[in-house]
């Protein structure tokens, strides 16, 4: 064989150079969607890729080993050429004009190391590190390894530079990789982080503990996971089945290239919130025209990732739910824990046992005692709380007796070893023998687990005084956690359990009885586990005041629910739609419990005031139905009625249900006159008003500027300055439709101005969104952008998904008039995909927005159409205001 340059000799067999060699291996990033958006183009593009790159290749020696689709394999005699040759081509690619504004991303990546052949192919582990690399970089990008890096530093082009991007995991190779970017003059340099491991999305929460034992179920459930799509932990509460699972999730992110997440289910009764509530963990939103789970399905089309379903026994009628969703997906895998299998096509059960416990009769060596998993799991949980633990031979036998009674059931035992800081474990034995004897704790006909758990658990309740246990027991009425606010007005209105929440709760924090998490601006929440709080529900149900209880529940949040709803669009807009989210569950339940005991008002006066906040973050589905239950109630007061028939048309009017919307505020106007509050009229015709001057196509503007000037006069006869605001910009609005385009800036800047003096940031940016429209159809877009750029800042602090979508249309709008079609088609993308999202229909703002609607369709031809559907609202947002390059969310 001839020898070659750099290391490398040449097969006198193959004429491949062997030895020391550098792999490059590059595919175009998003090839999929750019067949589809091409179609019978696509060969003429990927031809000219491909002639464009074995020039590049050639230049430096390469030798092309194989072409498949669009992606080279070629191997590099000498580090530095490749990385040259590598430059020239991405030079080349961005330099090249594609037909009809197409952009071609390549991703490359490029390794050093041993050139071995067999059968004419190169073989071994450097090939599979230089593929892997490749495929972790982005469109436009050029991925070095370690070893690649070490040979060209100090021979690279002139304005070419590396860029350390760290260690990272490279899918099935065991030691991580340190990646080194190329940095070139004139080629595109920011990227987000590489495709690696490293990088999985997932929500799995941390454990702050750790995970003692189930080595073999570890193994049993990850291997069923690779058999079956669907597998179910089963087993009663308290066996662990939660932490397993997360345990499992953890250890497998690494697998599934769009991660592993966690769906709780616990604070959730309702089996039609289960697959909106999987898809708000996904990120997704309920959309006004599609059922969820749609959305959901063509999420997870091609998404190979891993859903955690945890607590699924109280929701169980929703398992053919989850059955059609794996039918309509290929590659989503689901973990279930529930009390009982789901019962559908597919599903593999696994059923947890307890921890192994040692035989109190036959005690094993002291040293050996620690190798069974429940006494290993007592014994690490005693030293959380009592550091000096030890297990000895004088309470061995005691340890060695409490994990056996209480079966080997992790919560038990983690509750039995909480009392550790208090009591030796052999003054816990006697204290526990009385009531574990027993197994008729609980129901006849419940397993004999989960009666051993409730007596568990009962143990724990009984060590509490009478006045923890009274707060303990009532504390179960509370959905998704509470403050301590909610503990003093639900638990404790009297003051007669204790002068303090704090202590009592952190009292039960330290008993294991609640759980503390971070809530809205840091402050301190707290929950109980699900099967803590079942036990605890059960003795409420013994008690007299279960509906005292919840009847002041209800009340707690209709007040909060009132005192939020003015507060929505002021100053602290974004504080207070958080603690909405954060109570977002006990709304609910206590909006049900209104419900079911008929009681219209107490339905009327959680749900009304709730509206702004389901509008603006993406609930406008289940807002409607539960409005519109509410209303199928009878009875309760005329304005009470009124304030749900005010809510219910504005979810039917964001919807983009027009007809549904004028029904309900006719409806509410009526009963508004009835009872004759000046302001409340003032508000229902202004309402009514959007009815006649908002949607497509034919509208009575005449009727609508009639409404208006009704309703000013009102306001302005009751000084509202406020309803004077919305009406002056709601007349802009009408103006436009008019033509009246210097009246329309008048309206529209009296409204602006009025609105910054009352600090009312919703109107703010409604105002700055219609003068910006105005500014556009004039072709000052600079000016325009200024104020779309103020509003789309006061709607991103809120999170008001509905109107980001709307100001992205705008910012597409200013860009379609300067001319810029690709930005343009990018927001528009981006805009109605997140309008979709959000489950408004953008078509309410058509009358401002003619020029998107009129260029959609060719705008949509576009592939930069697609790159802004694929953004997420992070990126769209951040491409809208200039602060970084649009990103794709995926390729």
């Amino acid at each position: 064989m001839a020898p070659a340059r750099g290391g490398s000799t040449l097969s006198s067999a193959s004429g491949l150079p062997t030895g020391t060699v550098t792999f490059l291996f590059t595919d175009i990033e998003g090839s999929t969607k750019l067949l589809n958006q091409l179609g019978d183009g696509y060969p003429v593009i990927l031809e000219q890729h491909q002639r464009l790159l074995r020039e590049a290749f050639a230049s430096g020696d390469g030798v092309e080993i194989s072409t498949e689709g669009d992606s080279f394999f070629v191997v590099f005699p000498r580090a530095p050429q490749a990385v040259a040759a590598a430059v020239a081509g991405q030079r080349a690619l961005a330099e090249h004009l594609w037909p009809d504004g197409t952009s071609v991303k390549v991703r490359m990546g490029l390794h050093t190391g041993e050139g071995r052949l067999a059968a004419d192919d190169y073989v071994g582990l450097d090939v599979h590190r230089a593929a892997r690399i490749g495929a972790a970089g982005h469109g436009g990008q050029i991925l070095l390894s370690g070893a690649t890096r070490a040979l060209v530093e100090q021979a690279l082009p002139e304005g070419v530079s590396l860029r350390d991007l760290g260690e990272h995991r490279l899918k099935d190779l065991v030691h991580p990789e340190r990646l080194y970017q190329v940095v070139a003059e004139g080629l595109e340099s920011d990227f987000r982080p590489p495709k690696t491991l490293d990088a999985r999305p997932t929500n799995l929460p941390q454990q702050l503990t750790s995970f003692v034992g189930r080595q073999r179920e570890l193994d049993d459930v990850k291997e069923a996971l690779q058999r079956t799509r669907l597998l179910t932990l089963t087993g009663p509460g308290g066996t662990g089945k939660t932490r397993l699972s997360l345990q499992v999730a953890a250890d497998l992110l690494a697998r599934y290239e769009d991660g592993a997440f966690f769906v709780p289910l616990a604070p959730i009764t309702d089996p039609s919130l289960v697959i909106p509530t999987i898809a708000e963990v996904l990120g997704l939103h309920e959309e006004a025209r599609r059922p969820t789970i749609e959305v959901l399905v063509e999420h997870l089309a091609d998404k190979d990732l891993l859903l955690v379903l945890d607590n699924f026994e109280q929701v169980v009628d929703a398992a053919p739910q989850v059955g059609e969703l794996l039918s309509l997906t290929s590659r989503t895998r689901l973990l279930v824990t529930s009390r009982e299998p789901l019962g559908v096509h597919g599903e593999h059960e696994y059923p947890v046992p307890p921890l192994g416990v040692p035989d109190p009769a036959r005690l094993p060596p002291l040293g050996s005692l620690s190798q069974f998993e429940a006494v290993s799991l007592f014994l690490e949980r005693a030293r959380a709380v009592n550091p000096r633990f030890e297990v000895d031979e004088d309470n061995a036998p005691a340890v060695a007796e409490i994990t056996a009674r209480l079966d080997g059931l992790p919560l038990a035992i983690e509750l039995a070893a909480a009392r550790s800081k208090l009591l030796t474990p052999q003054a816990m034995l006697k204290r526990l023998g009385h009531r574990l004897t027993l197994l008729a704790g609980g129901r006849r006909d419940l397993p004999g687990r989960q009666q051993t758990l409730r007596d568990a658990i009962a143990w724990s309740y009984d060590l509490l005084d009478d006045d923890e246990a009274r707060l303990f027991v009532r504390l179960s009425v509370f959905v998704g956690g509470f403050g301590l606010e909610a503990v003093d007005a639900v638990c404790d209105p009297d003051g007669s359990l204790t002068p303090d929440a704090f202590e009592a709760v952190a009292s039960l924090v330290n008993k294991s009885l609640l759980r503390r998490i971070e809530g809205p601006a840091g402050e301190a929440r707290f929950f109980m586990l699900e099967t803590i709080r079942e036990y605890a529900m059960e003795r409420l149900e013994e008690r007299a005041e279960g509906d005292d209880l919840r009847r002041r529940h209800a009340e707690h949040f209709r007040a909060l629910a009132e005192s939020a709803a003015p507060l929505l669009t002021g100053e602290r807009q974004a504080e207070w739609l958080e603690v909405l989210a954060a109570e977002h569950d006990n709304l609910r339940a206590a909006f049900d419990w209104a419900v079911e005991r008929t009681d219209a008002e107490l339905a009327f006066r959680i749900g009304a005031p709730l509206w702004r906040f389901w509008q603006f973050r993406g609930h406008l589905r289940e807002a409607r139905g539960r409005l519109e239950r509410a209303l199928a109630l009878l009875g309760g007061p005329a304005d009470a009625r009124a304030d749900a028939l005010e809510a219910a048309g504005g979810v039917a009017y964001w919807t983009g249900d027009f007809k549904a919307a004028q029904a309900f505020y006719e409806a509410c106007l009526e009963l508004r006159r009835q009872v004759g509050d000046v302001r409340r009229v003032a508000e229902a015709l202004y309402n009514l008003s959007f009815i006649f001057h908002v949607p497509k196509g034919v509208v009575d503007l005449d009727r609508g500027r009639q409404l208006l000037e009704e309703s000013h006069e009102l306001f302005a006869e009751i000084g509202d300055r406020r309803g004077q605001a919305n009406v002056s910009w709601a007349m802009a609005n009408v103006y436009i439709r008019l033509g009246e385009r210097e009246r329309a800036e008048a309206a529209a800047r009296d409204s602006l101005d009025a609105n910054r003096a009352l600090g009312d940031r919703f109107g703010i940016g409604w105002s700055l969104h219609t003068l910006a429209a105005l500014l556009i159809t004039r072709g000052e877009t600079d000016e325009a952008g200024r104020h779309l750029q103020g509003a789309l800042e006061i709607f991103m602090d809120a999170g008001d998904l509905s109107g980001i979508a709307l100001l992205l249309a705008d910012f597409a709008a200013a860009a379609l008039e300067d001319g810029d079609e690709d930005r343009a088609a990018r927001l528009a993308g981006a805009a109605f995909t997140q309008a979709a999202a959000s489950g408004i229909d953008l078509g309410l703002a058509a009358f401002v927005l003619e020029g998107i609607f009129a260029a959609r369709e060719e705008l949509a031809r576009r592939p930069a159409y697609g790159e802004g559907e694929a953004l997420s609202v992070e990126h769209a947002v951040a491409y809208a205001l200039g602060h970084e390059p649009a990103a794709r969310s995926g390729s």
